[in-house]
């Protein structure tokens, strides 16, 4: 970087951007893991729906079935606007096989689950930081920075979630049409078949969905080269596009043909019902908007004044708000947009969702970063990783703090003390419907039952229902699990004659 004669320029930026000092980007990279690590301790499946993601795997090893499975809640009567009497899970297999082998491994259930998520978070943060280092080594390193501390990355980064393994394919697919673009080369068969299987990958991790981030920055960009014929083609031919879809289709059909319930469940309710309000839960158009505002700060407002700025400055120059545009800037807008855009039009939404845009976001810092090239932009945007490290630090450590305090994995608790009970007086247990649906795997059964079946000599109750909310029975031990939506249960050993 050249320093102007009379001007100091912060030492800081100046190893960064030289590449003469790693411990920087090390300090980073080794806050964004232990971040990603800790922020959900205690861990339990409590919340977003992580029992259903954990019950796939779950019943893989247990019930060998490997290529559609149920919800919890199999056999059990529901809303019938939410599921059939089938519950069939309506998740691709693929992160579920990635747990099922590691447990095959490791033995261990909780590793299994959460691993794949932070392995996806870990590799995200290695292509951010690669793929931004053609803009810099200080830009590579506030895109990693703003990859690794924000609220929704570290909140992710070990649910029993399949967001962060989408958002690792999905970013692999962009990532490889941004190269073409930034490099000016051709599509060759080596390129062809790594966006296929990115694809196909997306597809098996959550189905179709990854077009939506997908495709229209690649339509928009195609557009765009109308009017720009010097913009370079980011088109890799249909090949890669249906050969995954196709796959992904045999797998749909395969399903409606044989498995009871999947039509219902799976295309009609859990596809088909994304678009139609009254089903899954509808939330306003411009949703995504502010929770991207606040959960990815400071850094979207970092984004948004470099934009500003950018775009006055064309303007200033050119007369025209879009002309200054490159290929590689007008790909990255398009990118984020055409992904907020196109999912804030599906009624049914959720933060979560809207998270692949985040690798993409992160991209586009950087690009910024090196489009403008003003010296104060730059220490601005090192102070931002000091102000995001703090801020990420802050609710990382007081969610954690608060999850202890507040036994949030009484559960947990509590399952592994009633198997511990159960192994050592040689009882067999079952558990009566529950609302939690994690109760089965901590307590690691199979399924509900709505009465003991035959040899069961003892179960695992709500205490919230009758009749064992009367207080006519005797519990060797009992659990009250806070939040949102409170519920309590009771272990009855040996059960009652009459019962």
């Amino acid at each position: 970087m050249r320093v102007r004669p009379g001007r100091f320029e912060p030492p800081l930026t100046c190893m960064v951007e030289a590449g003469k000092n790693t411990r920087l980007p090390l300090i980073v990279s080794f806050l964004t893991v232990s971040l990603f690590a800790v922020s959900n301790l205690p861990w339990t499946l409590d919340d977003y729906d992580q029992a259903k993601q954990a019950f796939v795997s779950y019943q893989m090893i247990g019930q060998q079935r490997w290529l559609y499975q149920t919800t919890p809640h199999e056999g059990m009567a529901g809303n019938p606007k939410r599921h059939s009497i089938h519950h069939i899970n309506s998740k691709p297999p693929a992160v579920a096989w990635i747990s099922a082998g590691l447990y095959e491994i490791g033995r261990s259930w909780d590793f299994a689950w959460r691993f794949p998520s932070f392995a996806a978070a870990v590799a995200l943060a290695f292509l951010i930081f690669r793929g931004a280092r053609a803009f810099g080594d200080l830009p590579a390193l506030i895109a990693l920075a703003a990859f690794g501390l924000n609220l929704l990355s570290v909140r992710l980064a070990t649910l029993v979630r399949t967001d962060m393994p989408l958002a690792l394919a999905t970013f692999a697919a962009g990532l490889l049409m941004f190269e073409k673009i930034r490099t000016r080369t051709l599509w060759n068969m080596h390129d062809r078949v790594a966006l296929f299987a990115a694809l196909t990958a997306a597809m098996f991790i959550k189905g179709p969905v990854v077009w939506a981030f997908v495709l229209p920055p690649l339509v928009l960009y195609q557009l765009r080269r109308r009017w720009r014929p010097d913009f370079p083609s980011a088109w890799s031919g249909w090949t890669p596009w249906i050969a995954s879809f196709a796959l992904f289709c045999l797998w749909v059909i395969t399903g409606i043909r044989f498995i009871d319930g999947f039509y219902e469940d799976v295309v009609l309710i859990e596809f088909a019902g994304r678009f139609h309000e009254g089903i899954h839960r509808s939330q306003p158009l411009l949703f995504y908007i502010p929770h991207l505002l606040q959960k990815f700060a400071p850094w979207s407002l970092l984004i948004i004044g470099l934009l500003v700025v950018a775009l006055r400055k064309t303007k200033a120059t050119t007369g025209k708000w879009l002309a200054g545009f490159s290929p590689e800037m007008f790909f990255l807008v398009a990118w984020v947009a055409g992904g907020i855009v196109v999912m804030s039009l599906i009624p049914s939404k959720r933060v979560d969702r809207i998270f692949p845009v985040v690798p993409a976001l992160c991209l586009l810092l950087a690009a910024q970063l090196k489009a403008i090239n003003i010296a104060r932009i730059r220490q601005l945007a090192v102070v931002t990783i000091i102000l995001a490290a703090i801020f990420t630090g802050a609710y990382s450590g007081m969610r954690m703090i608060d999850g202890y305090r507040n036994n949030r994995d009484a559960l947990v608790k509590f399952g592994r003390e009633v198997r511990q009970m159960a192994a050592a007086e040689h009882l067999r247990y079952e558990i009566l419907p529950a609302p939690d649906e994690g109760l089965l795997l901590y307590l690691q059964r199979p399924r509900f039952f709505n009465e003991p079946p035959v040899g069961c000599n003892a179960l695992v109750v709500p205490l919230d229902e009758e009749p064992w909310s009367s207080g006519g029975f005797s519990y060797r031990v009992t659990v009250e699990k806070k939040g949102d939506e409170p519920s309590s249960y009771g272990f009855v050993a040996p059960l009652p004659p009459h019962r």
